[in-house]
């Protein structure tokens, strides 16, 4: 007698058999209609409150899981899928600053079909770009992407149903309190109706209440969100030199000469790590060229020819919109689409090397290498270095989600397919929360920029528009002191990077830091004051000093958090139990498959550029 297969039970019963059309039907619905938007809106509100997102895929990956959770072990896959369609839908919800932008800069804005449309060919552009990259920088090269480590960890690790309820009990905790000191920072003249006195609440509204920059803070800790309240600090004693030399208006905010050296440092220290990066890639390269060839698993196949007439068709579509439906002028335009073949590999690379996607960077480059083509117009500027923005965005996600899946053996045609629809939803709800934030909070269309009427919207940092409307208006104005600024900045990027590569590189320092509570104490100072990373310094070039407290009380309870852990995990009484953070699961990755930590530092860069 043949053998029956095993009875399902439990709640796996009710749920449709893996691969049918109801269980893709499943996964889609709950990613497009519930975590997508979640992700979205989160993303939506960070990049409008601080000036950069954290990608959802955590957050989806422990959500997901829960559906996922009756499956088992293969459950990992289909909590893979939600997770890649609900964080394509969050990063294309980050895009909002292109619209708020618009403006700042009083542009006209397009009807609200052309924008979905525009930004839709654009993902759709970049997914291609980036899948068309993917056999290089994840199956040849096999680049680390410690992020898509991370996920690919926390997707085996949560089939365990007590690990899964202390990580969601954990998320809901920190949504609540989140949205409880968001509410009250928006809504401080509420406080009347239960007696408080118009100073309290004065008082209260001086503070400056920011829930989303004090959880930021405490996702990279203390050695990273230090170096930003010492360069605003310092900003703010430079004040009035800068005002003698007429870098600054009187009762100008430094940040608006401040945000040119912040970028320009960024590039300095970019400039360095792309040139590391690009040599580590070539040998990398060179190395698993050497290595004979294996046919790829059914899992990893996909059909070239098709990609490559995605990639053309899509090309075509954002030159054709941008400039028969936009009125964009089609030489520029085309310029920003054959770039996005050059910056989705390099930042590509990046992000499988150092965890970092340099999006903001990547925009700002793409404008300035238009306007040494001869562009003068910053809303055709705008237009052209969206197309940047966005295709990075959205295929560095891709090729961090295809990691993820290459550790998993994940179907990397079926991802491709939730990436796709995510990218529809995104663009899509990347119009919608635009409109909606920015109808409930008139001031989010203030130009702080241009400081008129900025102090009613001194609660929304807005760091990423900020930037990006600097660097536009930077290219029709002449002002030598912006170029000088800018110069200075990477001088101070390139040198500093350069002396931190070398220290943290040699062997007697890494002893020294790691061998002793004097060393762990000096690296820690000369990381947060001394010789900090440019790209976690920069930050205080970008908003109000009083946005760095909380910054910095949120690394502070992040790294003290962490400090408890270790205590809690190292007493004999814990051997052996899994600790599970939600505040920070990309720094347990490691701990999950029990290895070593990932980098802190690259982790941090991550959410300071890109993903600002």
């Amino acid at each position: 007698m043949a053998d029956l297969p095993p009875r399902v039970t439990g709640a796996r019963r009710w749920l449709p058999p893996i691969g049918s059309p109801g269980y893709h039907a499943l996964l889609i619905c709950v990613a497009i209609f519930i975590l997508g938007p979640l992700g979205g809106i989160s993303a939506a509100f960070m990049n409008f409150s601080i000036g950069f997102f954290i990608g959802g895929q955590v957050l989806a990956g422990i959500l997901g899981s829960a559906v996922t959770l009756p499956y088992g072990p293969e459950g990992k896959h289909g909590a893979n899928y939600m997770q890649t369609m609900a964080a394509s839908v969050a990063g294309m919800s980050g895009m909002v600053v292109l619209i708020q932008a618009m403006a700042w800069m009083g542009l006209p804005e397009p009807a609200s079909w052309k924008l979905v449309l525009y930004i839709l060919s654009i993902g759709m552009l970049g997914v291609g770009a980036g899948m068309l990259y993917t056999p290089i920088v994840v199956d040849r090269m096999q680049l680390a992407f410690p992020s898509g480590l991370a996920v690919a960890n926390i997707l085996r690790a949560l089939t365990d149903p007590t690990l899964l309820k202390r990580s969601i009990a954990q998320l809901g905790g920190g949504a609540l309190a989140g949205y409880s000191g968001g509410l009250l920072a928006l809504k401080t003249a509420s406080l009347a109706a239960v007696g408080a006195s118009a100073k309290l609440i004065g008082r209260i509204d001086g503070w400056e209440i920011s829930t989303s920059t004090f959880g930021a803070g405490m996702i990279v800790g203390a050695r990273i969100a230090f170096p930003a309240l010492v360069v605003a600090a310092a900003g703010e004693w430079l004040k009035p030199t800068l005002v003698s030399a007429g870098w600054l208006e009187e009762g100008a905010p430094f940040r608006k000469i401040g945000f040119i050296i912040a970028l320009g440092t960024i590039l300095g220290a970019a400039i360095v790590d792309i040139g590391l990066i690009m040599v580590q890639a070539v040998r990398q390269f060179r190395q698993a060229h050497t290595t004979a060839a294996v046919p790829a698993e059914d899992w990893k196949r996909v059909n070239l020819t098709r990609l490559i007439l995605w990639v053309a068709f899509w090309a075509v579509a954002v030159i054709g919109i941008g400039s028969q439906v936009l009125a964009q002028p089609i030489w520029f335009v085309t310029a920003a689409v054959a770039l996005v073949f050059l910056f989705v590999l390099v930042n590509g690379i990046s992000a499988g090397i150092s965890d970092s996607n340099p999006i903001s960077s990547a925009f700002v480059l793409t404008v300035f290498i238009l306007a040494a083509l001869g562009l003068k117009d910053p809303g055709v500027g705008l237009m052209c270095g969206a197309i940047m923005l966005i295709s990075c965005s959205s295929g560095g996600d891709m090729q961090q989600d295809r990691s993820t899946g290459w550790r998993l053996g994940t179907n990397r045609v079926i991802q491709f397919r939730y990436q796709v629809v995510g990218i529809a939803m995104g663009a899509v709800l990347c119009v919608v929360l635009a409109k909606l934030f920015m109808s409930a909070y008139p001031e989010l269309r203030v130009d702080q920029f241009a400081q008129s009427g900025a102090e009613e919207a001194s609660r929304w940092k807005s760091a990423m528009t900020y930037k990006f409307v600097g660097a536009l208006r930077g290219i029709t104005t002449n002002q030598p002191h912006v170029m000088t600024a800018l110069q200075i900045g990477i001088a101070i990027g390139l040198v500093t990077e350069a002396l931190r590569k070398l220290l943290k590189r040699a062997a007697w320092y890494r002893a020294f830091a790691t061998g002793s509570t004097t060393g762990r104490t000096t690296d820690f100072v000369l990381d947060a004051v001394i010789l900090p990373s440019p790209y976690a310094s920069s930050f205080g070039g970008f908003v109000p000093l009083k946005t760095t407290y909380w910054w910095v009380a949120g690394g502070i309870v992040g790294s003290l958090w962490e400090v408890w852990e270790k205590r809690t995990a190292a007493r004999p009484a814990s051997a052996g139990r899994r600790h599970w953070s939600g505040r920070n699961s990309l720094r347990h990755e490691h701990h999950f498959a029990g290895g070593r930590r990932p980098d802190r530092r690259r982790i941090a860069r991550r959410a300071q550029r890109g993903h600002p």
